[in-house]
């Protein structure tokens, strides 16, 4: 999901609600995409913070070359 809130904030959101994290990145508009490790954990996350989720998805930072290196 995308929160419009620092990863920082969103970290400490999901330590206080005892959800684990599999992964989180800023994004490049600001906000950041965090992906947690159950389905439960996403669904109270989603619960807590529903007004800080992003409506539209956001663009991702590139984590790929554009051309192939070979």
């Amino acid at each position: 999901m995308q929160l419009a809130m620092s990863e920082k904030e969103a970290l400490a959101q999901c330590l206080a609600s005892k959800v684990e994290v599999s992964a989180i990145e800023a994004l490049p508009g600001g906000g950041v995409r965090l992906v947690c490790n159950s389905v439960e954990g996403a669904e109270r996350i989603r619960r807590k913070l529903k007004q800080n989720i992003i409506g539209t998805e956001r663009a991702r930072e590139r984590h790929r070359p554009v051309k192939p290196l070979w």
